[in-house]
C-alpha cells in the first residue's frame, strides 16, 4: 500500500479513555499532577505526549488548552485565546521545521460529532513520519466570500468546501501579529455554536501550511453527507452569501 493511509492501532484505541460518551468518567486532563511527558507549558496550556498513541509510524502530542474543564474556545477570554493559539503556532511549525517529518497536522475536535473521545478542550499536534499531508490540499480549498479582513488577515467562507456544505477560513496575513486570526477563529467557532442555521454541537479545527501561508478551517459537524462518503463529491449550500452577511451582521458591526 502506498503511503496514503494512516495504520490505527486497535489494540491501544481500545484503552483511550472516554470522556464524551462516558459522563461518569474523570478526566485525565484535569488531573494535572498525574500528567507525565509534558514537553512545553504557558501556565494552564500543556503540550505533552498523547499517552494512547493509536497512530502507527507517527509522534503525537496533546495540547491541553486550559485547566477549565468545561470551557471551550469560542468564550475564551481575548488574552488566553491569543496565547493558545500562539503558542499551537509555535508548537507546530517547529514540529514541522525539525524535518524529521513528512509532515506535520495541528487541528482541534470538539463536540460529539467531531471524532474526538475527551470533552476536556485540547488540540493535537502529530508528525507523520510517511504522509505529506498538503498533497491532498489545493488553494481553491481556501477560496471563499469575505467575511472580514483586517492586516492581511482573512475570514471567509468557503466556495469550494473540501467536504461540503459549510466551511469557514481563515488565513493569516502576519505571522507576527495573530491577534486577528486568533479572534476570526474564536468568531468563527462561536457562530457554529451558537447562531447556526440548525442545531451545531460539534466542529473542527484544521491548520495548513501551504504555499508559504498559514490557513486555518474551521468546519462545523454533523452526519456526513453519503455523497462525499460514497463518492468524494463535496456539495456547496445555495445561502453562503447570506451566511456571510449574518456573520459580518452579528460580530463586524
Amino acid at each position: 500500500m502506498s503511503h496514503t493511509h494512516l495504520f490505527f492501532n486497535t489494540g491501544i484505541g481500545r484503552q483511550k479513555p472516554n470522556s464524551i460518551r462516558n459522563k461518569e468518567q474523570s478526566c485525565p486532563f484535569c488531573e494535572r499532577e498525574k500528567l507525565t511527558d509534558i514537553l512545553a507549558s504557558d501556565g494552564s496550556i500543556i503540550l505533552l505526549k498523547n499517552k494512547f498513541p493509536v497512530l502507527e509510524n507517527t509522534f503525537q502530542t496533546v495540547l491541553i488548552e486550559t485547566d477549565e474543564c468545561h470551557s471551550e474556545l469560542s468564550v475564551y477570554s481575548e488574552d488566553h485565546l491569543i496565547r493558545l493559539i500562539r503558542f499551537g503556532l509555535t508548537h507546530w511549525l517547529e514540529m514541522a521545521a525539525s524535518n524529521e517529518y513528512k509532515s506535520v497536522i495541528f487541528f482541534k475536535n470538539h463536540g460529539p460529532l467531531s471524532g474526538g473521545t475527551i470533552a476536556h478542550p485540547h488540540m493535537q499536534i502529530i508528525g507523520l513520519k510517511d504522509i505529506d499531508y498538503t498533497e491532498k490540499v489545493q488553494a481553491s480549498d481556501f477560496e471563499g466570500l469575505t467575511i472580514h479582513e483586517k492586516n492581511r488577515t482573512v475570514l471567509s467562507i468557503s466556495t469550494a468546501p473540501r467536504v461540503g456544505f459549510y466551511e469557514f477560513n481563515v488565513k493569516l496575513g502576519d505571522i507576527h501579529d495573530i491577534t486577528a486570526f486568533a479572534k476570526y477563529i474564536q468568531v468563527a467557532a462561536h457562530y457554529i455554536l451558537n447562531h447556526f442555521p440548525f442545531n451545531c454541537t460539534s466542529y473542527n479545527l484544521f491548520f495548513y501550511e501551504f504555499e508559504g501561508n498559514i490557513y486555518v478551517k474551521i468546519v462545523p459537524r454533523s452526519v456526513t453527507t453519503p455523497l462525499f462518503i460514497g463518492y468524494f463529491i463535496p456539495q456547496v449550500p445555495n445561502n453562503i452569501e447570506w451566511m456571510k452577511n449574518d456573520v459580518r451582521e452579528r460580530y463586524f458591526r
